[in-house]
């Protein structure tokens, strides 16, 4: 037996919401609400300031591209020249095979970061998914190869490229370093964050762990995949002594860096051309973090290094 009120419930609950909203309407910014504007504007004043110090650098490399070159250590320093001169970003192609630097450093950067994606992404799910004996100490033994500095296995390496008959070509530029422990270690501990429940349903359905690994924990990691990307690139891209060491025909497979170099000579250094290749140099790099900048904040923030 109901009794009927008369009144409509959805009424009554719209009028006490709207009665909540006047009351914090009314109600005047307190002390917590002020502090907390306070302290978002300090947050966002050294975010832009830290922002600014990081930007200056460039900024000042960019305008010194465009100056002559006697003018770029004149005093007082100057930000703009006395001329600017955008010649000299065309400049930098005529003065040496700057397009072959760009050329092998593309090539070498996609190459090595390929490799790294497929063995850290294979060794990540070994060590991060499946059991099998031995598997933790094998793990901290690879692991351990991160405290092992890249200059002292320079000369190692070197004498293995020997070895090969590998000394001035392409796979001594890349397969020496697509081999690394940090991979390995991000992928493992994104791996161990995914559900192991997802893979125990694919197993229950007939899938077995290549199936899993590349229909499920893989599809999963774009955001992981895509930070390793990253950092794997930058590194080769980047990488200055071991291409120094290992080629000798530079005109045929120097890479950015090296190349960057070869405008310092026996007769003096052309800086400005110098900052022009360094502004361009910047520019593939620049592209893939902008068209991956998504994922790698995504990323970054599910990645953790803590594991399950």
């Amino acid at each position: 037996m109901s009794i009927d009120t008369g009144i409509d419930t959805r009424t009554l609950l719209l009028a006490s919401e709207d009665d909540v909203v006047r009351e914090e309407a009314r109600r005047p910014a307190g002390p917590t609400r002020r502090g907390d504007r306070v302290r978002l504007v300090i947050a966002h004043v050294c975010v832009y300031l830290a922002a600014l110090v990081f930007v200056s650098p460039l900024v000042y490399a960019f305008f010194s591209a465009l100056k002559p070159n006697e003018e770029i250590f004149s005093m007082p320093p100057t930000l703009i020249g006395s001329q600017i001169k955008w010649g000299n970003f065309a400049d930098v192609f005529s003065y040496g095979p700057f397009w072959t630097y760009i050329g092998n450093s593309l090539f070498v950067a996609t190459a090595g970061t390929v490799v790294v994606l497929l063995v850290s992404t294979t060794a990540g799910y070994a060590f991060g998914r499946l059991r099998w004996k031995g598997r933790d100490a094998v793990f901290l033994v690879f692991l351990a190869t991160l405290m092992v500095p890249a200059e002292v296995l320079v000369i190692p390496m070197f004498q293995v490229m020997q070895w090969f008959g590998w000394v001035n070509t392409y796979p001594a530029l890349i397969l020496p370093f697509a081999f690394t422990a940090f991979g390995t270690f991000l992928m493992r501990q994104f791996f161990r964050g995914i559900p192991f429940e997802l893979e125990e349903a694919a197993r229950v359905d007939g899938a077995g762990p290549s199936r899993t690994f590349l229909q499920i924990i893989l599809p999963l990691s774009k955001s992981a995949v895509a930070v390793l990307s990253v950092f794997t690139f930058l590194s080769f891209w980047n990488s200055y002594l071991w291409p120094l060491i290992v080629t000798v025909d530079y005109s045929q497979l120097g890479t950015l860096p090296v190349g960057l170099a070869s405008f310092s000579g026996l007769t003096g250094t052309r800086w400005d051309l110098q900052m022009a290749a360094a502004i361009i140099s910047m520019v593939p790099t620049t592209l893939l973090v902008v068209v991956l900048q998504k994922h790698l904040v995504k990323g970054i923030a599910m990645a953790g290094l803590g594991g399950r």
